[in-house]
């Protein structure tokens, strides 16, 4: 499937993400009256969401999802969510019937997951297929709570899955599965730092490659890169 890199500075990245956005969401909105993202958190949000709370949007046709979320209280500092509400959603006044968390910390992470799914179809379809996801990426290459190897990764049935076993601390999260993933119209993945590079370079030039990251960006619709120049740094050409 076609793929787009960019390469620039993080300033000049979050304004190219909100153009792309306010784009998608326009037409998304003329077409069918709402837009459907799905969020990350870690640098996307630190380094991106802050001007896409700028973005001249009607955010009550804006429904937010979540890629996933770690068991955590929705007001902890690990919670992707929170980082989400801190420096978008509250600042942009995204009416809360829009807003649509993840909710991992919940004590039976099945029935939480099976809930969310449900929550997803009713706002993308079924199986769903959302407008953007925008996606971070570890140095590991996994994307969401997605690794390399993991059981998880193999889901084809659900839309939501639990992850109980994750490599990184908490061992217990929601994640929505690659299918969910490479469904979306767009897919934005987003690389800063040097290291991020050896798994941007698999991503994009190793035709083999297992890592999530690049599962996605080969079996996605359409997949934007926005990197830095050090995450671009092994890239032919670069």
């Amino acid at each position: 499937m076609p793929v787009e890199t960019l390469v620039d500075k993080a300033e000049s990245l979050a304004e190219a993400l909100a153009g792309r956005f306010e784009t998608a969401a326009r037409h998304a909105i003329a077409s069918r009256g709402r837009f459907t993202v799905a969020l990350q958190g870690g640098s996307v949000a630190t380094s991106f969401f802050p001007r896409l709370a700028r973005a001249p949007l009607d955010w009550s046709k804006v429904d937010f999802f979540w890629g996933d979320e770690r068991a955590v209280p929705p007001s902890h500092p690990d919670s992707n969510y929170a980082a989400a509400r801190t420096v978008w959603l509250e600042p942009a006044g995204v009416p809360a019937d829009r807003v649509h968390r993840m909710r991992a910390e919940e004590p039976d992470l099945a029935r939480a997951a099976a809930d969310y799914a449900t929550l997803l179809e009713r706002a993308a379809g079924s199986p769903p297929r959302l407008d953007l996801v925008l996606l971070g990426v570890g140095p590991d290459g996994h994307v969401c709570s997605l690794f390399a190897g993991h059981p998880v990764l193999a889901v084809r049935d659900r839309a939501v899955a639990v992850v109980e076993d994750s490599p990184k601390p908490p061992p217990h999260r929601l994640t929505l599965t690659l299918p969910v993933l490479t469904a979306a119209e767009d897919v934005v993945v987003v690389a800063l730092g040097r290291g991020k590079a050896d798994v941007i370079r698999a991503a994009i030039e190793d035709a083999e490659s297992a890592l999530p990251v690049a599962l996605v960006a080969r079996q996605a619709r359409r997949t934007t890169f926005l990197l830095d120049p050090d995450s671009a740094r092994l890239l032919r050409g670069r």
